[in-house]
């Protein structure tokens, strides 16, 4: 079986022809040299891996047709939904990147005071694009076959004044008062995971949360930027709780 995956939109069935999408095309004959006959895997977010074989290609117009199915069971068993604050440069791809790999269910970006970064509406809604795309090539490279969604970015008001209280376990990054993870209970349901950008959640904030129901931890002595904290709080819960 190869190893190549292609994302796609489209519905996925035994014997179907499936155009590739024009980046995925494009990605198949130029850069990888795919011909007619070669092999790949497709997948469209439902949980299943398509084997397809290649039958035309004319331009940058690339047709597989679907010989098998397999379903993939790859997914963590935490769920765990990563409230990120917008970092600035190269910072929130990687971290998409990054805790998509680690088995993130799905992602919000924050609007944070201390974000360097501000979004018009406009920016805002190309940003969640890209950012999308960047957890669909995460999930082509890792062998995940659900693609966690990236919502559109928005105020931790807005977004607490949407999710009241329930029975998720609420975590953020704060040192005052903190615990170990390692102290706390195996979460039994959803696990929200609260990151500030590069100058952390500011005290308003901070407060705003936990009045939220937001457990504060610590992870050790150090500091952290951003992009560490995120993922190294991802890869805590999965030794402790989950699958590594």
């Amino acid at each position: 079986m190869s190893n190549l995956r292609f994302f796609t939109n489209s519905p996925l069935a035994l014997n179907a022809s499936v155009q590739l999408s024009e980046s995925a095309a494009t990605h198949a004959t130029r850069a990888l040299r795919l011909n007619v006959g070669d092999t790949a895997i497709m997948f469209n977010g439902d949980g299943f891996d398509y084997d397809c074989e290649l039958i035309s290609i004319k331009k940058n117009t690339v047709i597989a047709n679907i010989t098998g199915a397999t379903k993939v069971n790859n997914e963590s068993p935490l769920n765990i939904t990563l409230l990120q604050a917008v970092s600035s440069g190269d910072r929130m791809d990687f971290t998409i990147q990054k805790a998509v790999e680690l088995g993130i269910t799905c992602i919000q970006p924050i609007t944070s005071q201390r974000s360097v970064v501000k979004l018009s509406a406009e920016r805002a809604e190309k940003r969640t694009e890209h950012w999308q795309n960047v957890a669909i090539s995460a999930c082509e490279q890792s062998g995940r076959a659900v693609v966690p969604n990236v919502f559109p970015p928005m105020s931790l008001e807005r977004w607490l004044s949407r999710n009241p209280i329930a029975t998720a376990t609420r975590i953020q990054l704060n040192p005052v008062g903190a615990k170990r993870l390692a102290e706390m209970q195996k979460p039994t349901a959803e696990i929200q995971l609260l990151i500030g950008a590069e100058g952390g959640l500011s005290q308003g904030e901070i407060d705003l949360a936990t009045a939220q129901g937001f457990q504060s931890i610590v992870l050790g002595p150090r500091i952290l930027r951003t992009e560490t904290a995120a993922l190294t709080a991802i890869s805590v819960m999965q030794s402790v709780w989950g699958d590594f």
